[in-house]
């Protein structure tokens, strides 16, 4: 068997349409080979949902196509050029260590990017080395399987291969790649770079292949890229609703690191909030809390309008008309972003119908959650299981209040009280990848070689809705510190 029979006996069935786009918007190239690639972890139900041979994936003609050492059949790797505004400033910007493989086509017929993260420098890395280290390769798969598992749109991991090199930040760090697999890496900064370095035609031609390959359904209708925007909004409204449900931070909301499928992308200094505060930042960077939990669905907005000027063009030739339909259809962005956090506040809560004070029923519990320090995700856990005693509010006056507020509420439903029950273990969580538990597994893995702690991890995530015996120690808080969290970018 010839090496290129080796590697497509794996079930790669890349296609690569974005390589058939205007040059200007990508770069052809290979992965830069590494020394020793090792598996250390693999997707297995991801990758046979792919159509993936897990045996071949396994092997090491499998592993050396995951670290970039072989291409495999069908693929024609290319590095996507981008701009973003970062922190709101505009730059050029680009696959500084990511190649695109190309786009499983899976065995249920979906379109799905392979992409490597870590595999080298490209044209756009902007003086950094390509490489990636393991810790932050190993956050971005726990975290992203966990988004998953919640049931948020959301990139995934396929796998993370060691190269048995160093990269060089303020240490020397093992260096690692991973595969990550998305609906697309199509971004709201893909379409500022077309619409700023580009012609009206190469942006027409990017708006036709997004409406091709996520909404399709839309791709016939009088005015197109109207409808475009319209479907974006409407997704990262969902999307960052869910965000808010959960309590996720994500930490840099650049425009680049929105797509435009709806999906959750680039897993740098995020994290899941414990204490129930607005102004919660983790990301080291964010010095001016510009990405605090509070913030997000307002600068969602902000993302969203800098996407609706790249359309401008292609929403009418009467530029004074296009902005007009395009601050209408960006108005609706809050409407959309409350319909979604209120209906999903009120499967928290144990509601199925809607009443005008649900709102204000909301807003007091969150009020006295920041006034007592009370946990986020635990306090809604404790609702659900009438675990009260287990939460900050107990004993407290506004809290009984509240209680028989909310007791009320749930006697004016139809629906019986074991319904109300159930509605609210599906829709709160026993368990998010705390972060002293993400930390003391990726402790233990980069610095020790022991990766039990993240399979540990990772099972019990894997089932948030559960509630099994075995989740509660992970819901449990860390020990008080004097310092606040702190996560990074890991670039």
């Amino acid at each position: 068997m010839t090496k290129e029979n080796e590697i497509n006996a794996t079930g790669w069935n890349l296609d690569n349409s974005y390589a058939r786009l205007p040059k200007l918007m990508f770069t052809s190239l290979k992965p830069t080979a590494v020394q020793s690639p090792k598996l250390i972890i693999l997707n297995e139900p991801l990758a046979l949902t792919l159509g993936l041979n897990l045996q071949e994936l396994g092997s090491k003609d499998g592993v050396a196509v995951l670290a970039g050492n072989q291409v495999p059949e069908g693929s024609s790797p290319l590095a996507q050029a981008y701009a973003g505004h970062q922190f709101g400033h505009f730059a050029m910007l680009g696959d500084g260590r990511a190649l695109l493989l190309g786009e499983q086509i899976t065995p249920q017929g979906e379109r799905v990017d392979i992409q490597l993260k870590g595999s080298g420098r490209t044209p756009y890395s902007r003086g950094g080395d390509g490489r990636a280290a393991l810790g932050p390769m190993l956050r971005e798969y726990i975290i992203s399987e966990a988004m998953h598992a919640l049931g948020i749109a959301t990139t995934r991991s396929l796998a993370v291969v060691t190269t048995g090199e160093s990269v060089f930040r303020e240490t020397a760090l093992p260096g690692a790649i991973l595969t990550r697999v998305a609906a697309s890496h199509l971004r709201v900064g893909t379409f500022q770079y077309v619409a700023n370095w580009g012609s009206v035609e190469d942006l027409r031609a990017l708006a036709d292949y997004t409406l091709q390959r996520h909404f399709p359904e839309v791709d016939d209708v009088e005015n197109p890229y109207l409808s475009l925007l319209k479907e974006v909004i409407k997704r990262q409204a969902g999307l960052i609703a869910n965000w808010q449900l959960v309590g996720f931070i994500h930490g840099v909301m650049n425009t680049d690191n929105m797509v435009l499928s709806g999906e959750t992308i680039d897993y740098g200094p995020c994290a899941f909030m414990d204490i129930y505060d607005p102004a919660t930042v983790f990301s080291s960077i964010d010095v001016q809390g510009r990405y605090a939990y509070g913030n997000q669905p307002s600068i969602a907005g902000w993302n969203l309008a800098r996407f609706a000027e790249t359309l401008l063009p292609l929403l009418h030739v009467n530029e004074e008309q296009a902005v007009n339909i395009a601050q209408e259809a960006i108005s609706n962005f809050t409407e959309l972003y409350n319909c979604n956090w209120l209906t999903g506040m009120r499967r928290k809560l144990g509601l199925f119908n809607e009443e005008p004070k649900d709102e204000s029923l909301i807003e007091d519990l969150l009020s006295m959650m920041k006034k007592y320090r009370a946990d986020y995700t635990n306090t809604f856990r404790a609702l659900t299981f009438d675990r009260l005693e287990d939460t900050a509010l107990f004993g407290t006056k506004e809290f009984s209040q509240w209680l028989e507020l909310w007791h009320a509420r749930l006697g004016r439903q139809q629906e019986p009280q074991a319904s109300s029950h159930q509605l609210m273990r599906n829709s709160n969580p026993a368990i998010i990848p705390r972060n002293h538990r993400v930390e003391a597994a990726l402790d233990s893995a980069v610095k020790h070689g022991d990766y039990s702690v993240m399979e540990k991890l990772l099972k019990v995530l894997s089932s948030p809705y559960a509630h099994s015996p075995e989740q509660e120690d992970y819901s449990a808080l860390p020990e008080l510190s004097t310092q606040p969290y702190r996560t990074f970018c890991g670039t």
